[in-house]
Parts: structure tokens; C-alpha cells; sequence
């Protein structure tokens, strides 16, 4: 080994050598996989690298024989933090091609039930007391047995069934073990192998580690279920179960168990006389209020977490994958459907760059290029003929030819969008997700061009171009201050530049002037575009009212613009 390192390699070593057993298991089980050749590329040098492969006798494929089989196997093999890392992959095919997606997406979170004693030895540890005397009743064969923790069917003393999940005993200390070491390999691959570095592994390695790390917190999914209920609570089409918080804490969630006929089970539905077609509107109805409304949305809505109850309600479970949505990136998002509306290839262009990650090296003319022709694919296809599933895998295509990802959010919203497709198919095969949704979209177009919005956005337009201008005398000093003290010399000394401070506040002034002036005859010309109806009533009234003061804003800029200059 090398007699110095610096900080960085030192605090590698250190991980290296507190995780070597773990690390050698990785090793081998990537080497007998057929994925040996990630650890030379990990940057790992060459003393590490022979500790980690030493047990391995040599049996490398060399990646000779790796593919997506493989990678599902392996991934399977080296436990519940991998495996969840896969089911997150399964979801980004921006990242990766079909058939490893395809493949990923059977990566089932299974594993060998924890034994009755140690699940009641943890809640007693949890809550205090047996499980017997918490629960009026508590049923010892588990319901299910994931990863991260074991179900029990449960009751409690005022009679309300529930279900009960305990963590796995010594779960966070291996999940945390692995989070490490990827994040360590991850930053040594992003800096030897340009592909690492392409498909940002870091960041993507950053945003599941914090996500595991919450999942590992039965806390989080206690307050994400609460949030959907306050958000559904005037819907009753939607039932999403109580948290049953006196008997809750991080390691040990209570829930309200949600009876009835799994949502995909078409025969069982049909059966009991529910109204299919309308069961699909029910589940785009609260789809559109998670994106369009609340900003927060369950990201894994497979048929196993959706119920069908006598009367049609649909019962929501497993709340430990949420997306949320500000406004910042609805707005983006209202962008790229007004540019797929229009059929405008370089504004779908700018729309998909704002919601990827990666726009510093993208080229824009060959993006362009790409979005032509996948638009004129569907250009002469109708709302019903168009299904969201082809669309977003072509699409996502053309992103990850351009090197461009998804940022997470948007990743867990379009899975999202997917699996509600196939689950309305499923219910009606004449379902198509984009008609479905088509009422949700017009609705928040038209909110987006009200007279509301327009001067909203006005008013924030205005104020970000007034700041700009009130910090311009602030910066322009400031850079006297850096210049003044990094000792470079100039020609031009602190009162040579009043002058030009003096200007910059004019020309803050215009500016602000400017872009309130364009903003009134843009937005007035918006609004009329987009609702004319409601145009024809204002008509008069507001093309006064708008051009009138837009005139007398450009007059100020003519009358500044030719008096002389300080």
C-alpha cells in the first residue's frame, strides 16, 4: 500500500476494512454471476481488489456470460438491500434497457418468515408489554414475510382488526452496512468507468439510500398514510386504513386491516357485481388528485395494495413509497403537455430537459431531431388509441440515447402512471390512461391561463426582475470587496465604478418595467387563446385594461431610454 493517503482514500480504506467479509461476499457472488468486471472498474486499487476477490478462486466470467438473468440472480443472492436496489431499477428505464427491466421487474421482496418468538420478544421491547396483552387477540403465522419485516393479523381491544408489522431483527444493521459500501463503490466507479459516470450512479445510490433508510422507519409510513387520509378524507370512494398510533413506533407499525377482492382478480370482481368501468374511473380519479392536487403520490400501486370492498370503495395499503410533486415541477410538467398538445418538437424538447437530470452536455439539435420522429409516430393517433405504456417507453428511449435521466420524482410518477394503465386495461379493456386523464388535464391548462394565474405569475415575474435589480449595486460592490482583498490590480478604483452602480439601478428599473409590459400582452393573449368563452365577457374591459398599461410602461421605457445618462 501506498504510505500516505489522502482524506479521501483514507476514509475508503477505513469503510474497506470495517465491511471486508461483506465486501468479499459481494465479490464473489458478482464474480460467479459474471460480473467481476465491476470490481476493477469500482477504482478499488489493486491490493483491495485482490482482498476482495481472493476467495474466488479465480472464477470470473469476466462478464462474458452476465446479462439480466444473471444480474437478478445475483442481485437475489446478495440479499434484502440489493434486491430493493433492483426493484428500483425495474422502474428506471431511462437507465437501463427493456429486458433488464423486464427482468428486475420479477425480483420478488420475499423472504424465510422470522420466528413467532422473535417477533413477540420485539414488540414486547417496543410496546412494553406482551404481545397478548396489547392486542385482543394476535394471530402467530405471519400474513406475509418481506425484506424488511414480518405481518401479523391482530386485533385490537375495541374490536377493530389490524395488521401488525414488526422490523426484522438486525435488518438496519446490515441495510446500513450495504448502504455504504455502494456509496463508496458507487463514487469509485463514477471516477474510473465514464459509464458510472453517465448513468450518475452516485446520485442515483444517494436517493435510494435515503428512501431505504425511511422505509426502514415504520414511523414515516405511519405519518405517509395519515397524509393520504387527510388528503382523501371528502372522497369516499377511497379508503385509506387508521393508524393505530398507540401502539406504533419506529420498529412496529399498526394498521387498520383493508378487507376485500384484490383489484386485478376480474372474476371474483365480477361476481360480486362490481361495476368495472366505473371501478377504473374511481382509481383515475384519485390518481389525478395524488399528481394534479395534492402534490403526493403512493409509487407503488400494484394490484397487491389496491382492494375492492362490497361497495365498490377501493382500499389503498403499503404506504412506504410516496412521491411528492412541488409546484415548481407541476409547472414543468404542465409544459411538456402543452408542447406534446401543440405536437412541437423543440418545446418538448426544453420541457424533457427541465425534468431530467444531466442537461450539461446534451445536444439539443439531435434531441430535437429524436422528438420529431417519435411524434410523428403518434401524431395521427386519438386520445383513445393512445396508451401511456409504448408512449413512455419510447420516450424514455430517446432520453436514454441522449444521455438523459429522469429525476427520481418523475422516475416513481411515470411507474406510477404505468401500473394504473395496466390495472384499468385489466378492469376495461377498452381503458386507455391519456383519455381517461384527458378532463384532469384540460382543467389544469385552463387553471393555468385563468386571469388568476396570469397575474400571479405576473406579480412573481415582476418581483424576481425588481430583486435582480436591487442586488445588482449590492454585487457589483461586492466584487470591489473580492477584488480589493485577493490584492489584483486594477485600473478602474471603487468611485470610477459609481458611475456604473448608479447605472445599474436604471437599468433594474427598465428591466422590471420590461418584462411587466411583455408579461400583460403575452398574458392577455394566453388567456384569450385558451378560454375564449370566458374572452368574449372581458373582452373590452381587459384588452383596455392590459394594452393600456403595457403602452404606458413602453412610454416610460422610450422617455427613460432617451433621457441622458448620469
Amino acid at each position: 500500500m501506498r504510505g500516505c493517503l489522502d482524506n479521501d482514500e483514507g476514509h475508503r480504506s477505513v469503510a474497506l476494512a470495517s465491511h471486508i467479509e461483506r465486501y468479499r461476499q459481494i465479490a464473489a457472488v458478482l464474480a460467479r454471476h459474471g460480473f467481476g468486471f465491476i470490481l476493477g472498474a469500482s477504482g478499488l486499487d489493486r491490493f483491495e481488489v485482490a482482498a476482495l476477490v481472493a476467495h474466488t478462486n479465480g472464477r470470473s466470467d469476466a462478464g462474458g456470460n452476465a446479462g439480466p438473468p444473471q444480474l437478478r440472480s445475483a442481485l437475489e443472492e446478495l440479499g434484502p438491500t440489493f434486491v430493493k436496489l433492483g426493484q428500483l431499477l425495474s422502474t428506471r428505464s431511462d437507465l437501463l434497457p427493456p429486458a433488464y427491466v423486464a427482468e428486475l421487474q420479477k425480483l420478488q421482496d420475499s423472504a424465510r418468515p422470522v420466528p413467532v418468538k422473535e417477533i413477540r420478544d420485539a414488540i414486547e421491547q417496543e410496546l412494553g408489554a406482551p404481545a397478548e396483552k396489547v392486542f385482543a387477540q394476535f394471530t402467530a403465522r405471519p400474513l406475509a414475510s418481506a425484506s424488511i419485516g414480518q405481518a401479523h393479523a391482530a386485533t385490537m381491544k375495541d374490536g377493530m382488526a389490524v395488521v401488525v408489522k414488526v422490523r426484522r431483527p438486525g435488518i438496519v444493521t446490515q441495510v446500513n452496512e450495504d448502504l455504504e459500501i455502494m456509496q463508496n463503490l458507487a463514487v469509485q466507479a463514477s471516477r474510473h468507468w465514464s459509464a458510472a459516470s453517465d448513468f450518475n450512479i452516485v446520485g442515483i445510490t444517494d436517493e435510494f439510500s435515503t428512501s431505504l433508510r425511511f422505509e426502514l422507519d415504520y414511523l414515516h409510513e405511519g405519518h405517509n398514510a395519515e397524509r393520504f387520509a387527510e388528503n382523501f378524507a371528502s372522497n369516499p370512494g377511497i379508503h385509506i386504513p387508521a393508524i393505530r398510533w398507540e401502539t406504533t413506533t419506529s420498529r412496529v407499525l399498526t394498521i387498520e386491516k383493508v378487507t376485500g377482492i384484490r383489484i386485478d382478480d376480474v372474476a371474483a370482481l365480477d361476481a360480486a357485481g362490481i361495476d368495472r368501468r366505473a371501478l377504473a374511473n374511481r382509481a383515475v380519479d384519485a390518481v389525478a388528485q395524488m399528481i394534479l392536487e395534492d402534490g403526493f403520490f403512493h409509487a407503488d400501486p400494484h394490484p397487491g395494495n389496491m382492494f375492492v370492498e362490497p361497495d365498490g370503495t377501493i382500499g389503498l395499503i403499503d404506504f412506504g413509497m410516496v412521491g411528492e410533486i412541488d409546484d415548481d415541477l407541476r409547472d414543468r410538467l404542465v409544459a411538456l403537455l402543452l408542447a406534446f398538445g401543440r405536437n412541437d418538437a423543440g418545446r418538448i424538447s426544453t420541457a424533457v430537459v427541465n425534468l431530467s437530470v444531466g442537461q450539461e452536455n446534451v445536444d439539443r439539435v439531435r434531441l430535437k431531431a429524436d422528438l420529431t420522429r417519435f411524434l410523428a409516430k403518434y401524431h395521427n393517433l386519438s386520445l383513445s388509441e393512445l396508451h401511456i405504456g409504448p408512449l413512455v417507453s419510447e420516450l424514455v428511449a430517446v432520453l436514454r440515447n441522449n444521455h438523459l435521466q429522469l429525476r427520481q420524482e418523475i422516475a416513481l410518477l411515470v411507474k406510477m402512471l404505468v401500473m394504473v394503465e395496466g390495472m384499468g386495461v385489466t378492469l376495461d379493456p377498452a381503458f386507455t390512461l391519456s383519455e381517461a386523464l384527458r378532463p384532469y388535464t384540460q382543467k389544469l391548462l385552463a387553471e393555468k391561463y385563468s386571469l388568476k394565474a396570469v397575474v400571479k405569475n405576473l406579480g412573481k415575474a415582476g418581483l424576481s426582475v425588481a430583486e435582480l435589480g436591487a442586488e445588482l449595486p449590492d454585487r457589483l460592490r461586492s466584487l470591489l470587496d473580492v477584488v480589493d482583498t485577493t490584492g489584483f490590480e486594477v485600473h478602474l478604483r471603487a468611485q470610477e465604478l459609481e458611475p456604473l452602480v448608479g447605472r445599474a439601478e436604471v437599468i433594474g428599473n427598465r428591466l422590471v418595467a420590461g418584462v411587466i409590459a411583455a408579461a400583460l400582452i403575452r398574458g392577455v393573449g394566453e388567456f384569450a387563446a385558451t378560454d375564449r368563452q370566458r374572452w368574449q365577457a372581458w373582452e373590452r374591459p381587459l384588452m383596455g385594461a392590459g394594452v393600456g398599461l403595457a403602452g404606458i410602461l413602453s412610454g416610460y421605457l422610450l422617455w427613460t431610454a432617451r433621457r441622458k445618462r448620469p
